[in-house]
C-alpha cells in the first residue's frame, strides 16, 4: 500500500509527511532521515514494517524532500530539533512512539526525544557526534584536513550564513552504500544529497553539542551497518557510551551505511519490531 502525503504547517514551513496509518497499531514509528536522504528515499525500507503492528510516519526536514520553506537561508540544525519536538507533540495520541533515525538523524532523534520527553525509545543506525575530532574527519570529503577549518565555523553569521552549499560537495556520499551507484544516485537527488543548504545550517550542525541527548533516560538502540565505510561503528558506540539510559548495540550484517542489503536489512526490521513490541508492552503493563 502506498503512503499518503500530508502537509503540516510549522513556523514558515509546509512540512511534508509520508504516512501509513494503522489506527489499531499499538505503537507509532517516526522515521527521520539524515543529510543524504529524505522521507521518500527511506520509504522503501520503512514500508517493510507495514502490517507489523506499527503506525508509520516519515518526515521531510526543512531543506529536504518536498517540504516547502520560504526562507531557506535562515534554516539551522536547531530548527530540525525544534521541528521534531513539536511534531512528536502534535502527533501524540496516547500511543508510545519510537523514533528511527538514519545517519546523522540518529543523534538528532536522541536529542529531540530527550527534549520532548514523549518518546518510548530511539533506534539509530548511526550516532556520529559532529563535535568529535575523528567524526569530523570521516564525515566530509576533506578528511583530516577538515579539522583545520573548524575554528572558522564561529565566523559563519549574517550574509555569509545564507550562502548556499551543495550537500554533495561536503558530505562524502561516495561511501553511502556498498554499491558506488547508490552514492552517485544520492548526490544527484535534488531533494536529498544533491540539495542546496545554507552554510549556516552546516555550521550550526557541526557546532551543536547535543547536550540534551546526554540526559536521555529512555532506551537507545544502536543498529549500525556492519560494512559501513563512511561512519565507523566505534564512533557511534563511543557516543552510545555517553548516554545515561539503557542502551543496546548490534551490527546489521552485510550492510553499508544505507542499510539496504540482507541479511542486515532483516536484522533492522526484526530489531525494530522487538523495540516496538517492548514499547507497546511497557505502556500496556504500566499502572493507570
Amino acid at each position: 500500500m502506498p503512503p499518503a502525503s500530508e502537509w503540516w504547517p510549522w513556523r514558515n514551513h509546509r512540512v511534508h509527511l509520508l504516512r501509513l496509518r494503522d489506527a489499531n497499531a499499538p505503537v507509532r514509528i517516526l522515521v527521520v532521515h539524515g543529510a543524504g536522504a529524505h522521507a521518500a528515499a527511506l520509504w522503501p525500507v520503512a514500508s517493510l514494517l507495514a502490517g507489523r503492528g506499527v503506525d508509520l510516519t516519515a518526515v521531510d526536514l526543512p531543506l529536504y524532500g518536498r517540504t516547502v520553506t520560504t526562507s531557506r537561508g535562515k534554516v539551522t540544525y536547531e530548527d530540525w530539533v525544534d521541528l521534531l519536538v513539536d511534531l512528536i507533540s502534535a502527533d501524540d495520541d496516547g500511543r508510545p512512539v519510537v523514533l528511527l533515525g538514519a545517519s546523522i538523524g540518529g543523534l538528532l532523534t536522541v536529542e529531540a526525544a530527550a527534549r520532548s520527553r514523549r518518546v518510548a525509545a530511539v533506534v539509530a543506525t548511526c550516532l556520529l557526534d559532529p563535535r568529535e575530532r575523528r567524526a569530523r574527519s570521516v564525515m566530509t570529503r576533506l578528511g583530516s584536513f577538515a579539522l583545520a577549518f573548524m575554528p572558522l565555523l564561529k565566523l559563519v553569521r549574517g550574509p555569509i550564513a545564507r550562502l548556499p552549499v551543495k550537500v554533495s560537495w561536503i558530505a562524502d556520499l561516495r561511501r553511502m552504500g556498498r554499491d558506488p551507484k547508490l552514492g552517485r544516485l544520492c548526490a544527484k537527488d535534488a531533494r536529498g544529497g544533491g540539495a542546496w543548504v545554507p552554510l549556516g545550517f552546516l555550521a550550526s550542525y557541526m557546532q551543536h553539542a547535543h547536550s540534551e541527548a546526554r540526559t536521555a533516560l529512555f532506551p537507545v538502540h544502536l543498529m549500525h551497518p556492519e560494512l559501513d565505510k563512511w561512519t565507523p561503528v566505534e564512533l557511534s558506540e563511543g557516543t552510545l557510551r555517553t548516554l545515561p539510559g539503557p542502551t543496546t548495540s548490534q551490527l546489521l550484517r552485510g550492510c553499508g551505511h544505507f542499510p539496504l542489503e540482507d541479511p542486515g536489512l532483516q536484522d533492522l526490521l526484526t530489531g525494530l519490531e522487538k523495540v516496538a513490541a517492548d514499547a507497546g508492552s511497557s505502556i500496556a503493563g504500566s499502572p493507570n
